[in-house]
């Protein structure tokens, strides 16, 4: 089941006599060079759909003539403590949340030169350089962050890696492998000198479609040679393979890496109701249409429309809209029942940005407490439970789990309750996910740990998708166990 723009037939969002107060934005990359080889990157093209998808936004939520801007935004220049971003430490994944802040907050004077300018004491005046490009921070997460789990969950996730592999020991796999075997075989000549002989089927569904794909974009020799409908059929069979991969209501190791970004826009909503909504009005988030499929699958979106079985567009955008059911720009006192959640998906550049409802329901939009209990009851809510749930090995789950091993043996039953509690995302107060204050408190608690250790020593002592393992670029995936982006 293959997306194209327009496909949906979603509810139009519309705001009558309401306050829209934060968003969250979960975006996926533009067009890019074929993640099958080792090193892709975002293209000229990707680069303007993300950038045209980031100023989308800025007329819905910054506009002073739209009846959705955010209450309180700054509409010309960036105030930091309002917007937040965050991406993997990837190419792709990193130039995705640029790019799309800078569609968001252009350069100054392409929009207001008055701001861009400062009146010097001497009588002079300067303007900002690069025609007042606007530096706005992203935070970065590598692959030693606790907090690269929010958007990359399944990454450095063995459980996830062997409950995805699982998919192809089901009988509808195998049914697939045998009866797509002589639709695969017409794309031997074009992909055989790539991916060699006998990899061109539905055992690398993925790979073959991203090969095709970039290759209709950017291959005119190639593209020549690729019948559209067939390219329709290669990725409505990605489809299939990619869902099945990240998401199986029977086997929920499989959907981690939806749950995880589950526990981190409950964080970066809780962030910004703490603050009154006078911090985090935009919080955005890149990542890879891996997280996207799991997460569709765990809200089941899927009863909304078949369409959320498919992989996303390029450039395409899930959106938490945090607003009360008033024209005023107050912050609700009761924010469990005055405070609404609505959820609404753009599938690319060229689509429409709609509302559909989640978890099965009817409505479009639920309370912020109906919200957070259905979404924690789903979610992956702290580093010691992804660590748990993945039985991982990084560096910052060894720090955790001998953290809680010492204060567990140290026999505070108090401390440990805290530090397991304590292990929610990081930087709460500074903005949600912010991967240096939670090196910091493991770096503490490791010391904790280690000072406990030493003191007790002397004392006597099924329906349908993908995965990855990933260069350092953006998750690719194939039909193998690589990054998927």
């Amino acid at each position: 089941m293959f997306f194209k723009a327009g496909l949906f037939a979603g509810l139009a969002a519309t705001a009558a006599a309401e306050t829209i107060h934060s968003v969250v934005v979960f975006s996926r990359h533009g067009d890019r060079t074929s993640k099958y080889f080792p090193v892709y990157q975002l293209t000229a093209l990707g680069a303007t759909e993300v950038y045209e998808t980031g100023d989308f936004y800025r007329q819905r939520y910054l506009s002073n003539t739209s009846e959705f801007q955010i209450a309180g935004i700054s509409s010309d220049r960036v105030v930091e403590p309002q917007v937040w971003a965050s991406a993997p430490d990837q190419a792709v994944l990193y130039q995705t949340a640029t790019v799309f802040l800078q569609g968001l907050y252009p350069p100054l004077n392409s929009i207001n030169r008055g701001v861009s300018t400062e009146e010097l004491a001497n009588g002079t005046s300067t303007e900002d350089p690069l025609n007042g490009y606007q530096f706005i921070l992203v935070h970065g997460e590598d692959d030693t962050s606790p907090d690269t789990i929010w958007i990359k969950g399944d990454e450095q996730c063995p459980a996830w890696t062997s409950a995805s592999k699982s998919y192809r020991n089901t009988p509808s796999y195998q049914n697939l492998l045998n009866s797509t075997a002589s639709f695969y075989s017409q794309f031997e000549p074009i992909l055989n000198p790539i991916m060699g002989q006998g990899n061109v089927s539905y055992k690398n569904a993925y790979s073959v479609f991203d090969l095709l794909n970039t290759a209709s974009i950017h291959n005119a020799s190639v593209s020549s040679k690729i019948d559209s409908s067939a390219l329709d059929q290669a990725r409505f069979l990605a489809d299939q393979w990619e869902f099945n991969m990240n998401y199986n209501a029977t086997q929920p190791l499989r959907s981690v890496g939806g749950a995880s970004l589950a526990g981190g826009i409950l964080s970066q909503m809780a962030a910004a109701v703490k603050s009154g909504a006078s911090k985090q009005k935009f919080n955005l988030m890149a990542g890879s249409y891996d997280t996207f499929l799991s997460f569709f699958g765990l809200t089941n979106l899927t009863a909304a429309s078949p369409n959320f079985f498919g992989l996303p567009n390029y450039a395409a955008t899930m959106t938490f809209e945090l607003f009360s059911e008033a024209d005023n720009a107050s912050f609700p006192q009761n924010v469990n029942d005055d405070l609404k959640v609505r959820f609404l998906f753009k599938n690319g550049t060229g689509a429409s940005l709609d509302a559909f409802p989640l978890f099965g329901q009817d409505q479009t939009s639920l309370s912020y407490g109906q919200f957070v209990s259905e979404m924690k009851g789903r979610a992956v809510n702290t580093v010691p439970q992804w660590c748990a749930m993945c039985g991982s090995t990084a560096d910052f789950c060894v720090a955790a789990n001998q953290t809680a091993d010492a204060l567990a043996q140290g026999g505070s039953g108090s401390s440990a309750s805290q530090g397991s509690s304590g292990s929610k995302l990081s930087n709460a107060a500074a903005g949600g996910i912010g991967a240096g204050v939670t090196l910091a408190v493991v770096a503490v608690l490791g010391g904790l740990a280690a000072l406990l250790m030493r003191r007790k020593g002397k004392k006597g002592g099924e329906s349908v998708t993908q995965v990855s393992e990933r260069p350092k670029a953006e998750k690719s995936v194939g039909g193998s166990e690589t990054d998927s982006v």
